[in-house]
């Protein structure tokens, strides 16, 4: 089974450019600027990992999380929270992601979570 990846990112040029280095490491990744879209498709499949922005202009990211680990079917999958907020600490609080990068994140930095949490 390949391994996919949901992105939420309203920022157009973050989401192609964290599309286009996941893609390039050999995921698949389905990408969404709203939240709206995010959950169109996600009654279609369950992907192998979630990356998530927090803010979002129909939503948020730690509500996503909150839903998706409060869910049979999704709460085993890893999700990664990005945001500007610098606070790792304070995100994690705040949210039950497992993991957590502060924008603007370092690309290496960015694939070698996503690889601690599905490789």
């Amino acid at each position: 089974m390949d391994k996919k990846i949901y992105v939420v990112e309203d920022n157009d040029d973050i989401r192609e450019l964290v599309t286009y280095l996941l893609e390039s490491e050999g995921y698949g990744v389905e990408s969404f600027a709203t939240v709206k879209a995010f959950e169109r498709e996600l009654v279609k499949e369950m992907p192998t990992l979630f990356l998530l922005d927090v803010m979002l202009p129909d939503g948020n990211g730690i509500t996503i999380c909150e839903n998706l680990k409060g869910n049979e079917v999704s709460a085993k999958i890893p999700v990664l929270l990005m945001s500007a907020h610098k606070d790792v600490e304070f995100m994690r609080k705040e949210s039950r992601a497992d993991d957590f990068i502060a924008k603007p994140f370092d690309i290496d930095a960015l694939v070698t979570k996503v690889k601690q949490l599905i490789d």
